[in-house]
């Protein structure tokens, strides 16, 4: 019967670490999930090692994309595109 007190505190942590931590992961993966789908011709992006450039074909067989940057054109992996970049950029 002792440990019946301390039940409900233990909930309330598990709560807050859902809602503090876990929740906002899943939404952000979700949003870059459909980022990464609705990708198309034409679209400015930034790749999560700083590579900027504008998308020339995507392909969907293996998930990748070619990018034609200032270098020339390069295949990236559609998972190496990031949103929080990508999105700095297309406001700008």
């Amino acid at each position: 019967m002792e440990g019946f007190g301390q039940l409900p505190l233990l909930i309330m942590m598990l709560l807050a670490f859902y809602l503090i931590l876990i929740l906002p992961q899943t939404r952000r993966a979700k949003k870059e999930k459909k980022f990464i789908s609705a990708l198309k011709k034409g679209d400015m992006v930034v790749t999560k090692s700083g590579m900027h450039g504008r998308v020339l074909e995507v392909n969907d067989n293996n998930n990748t994309c070619v990018l034609e940057t200032m270098a020339g054109k390069i295949k990236f992996d559609r998972s190496a595109i990031s949103l929080e970049m990508s999105s700095k950029i297309i406001k700008k």
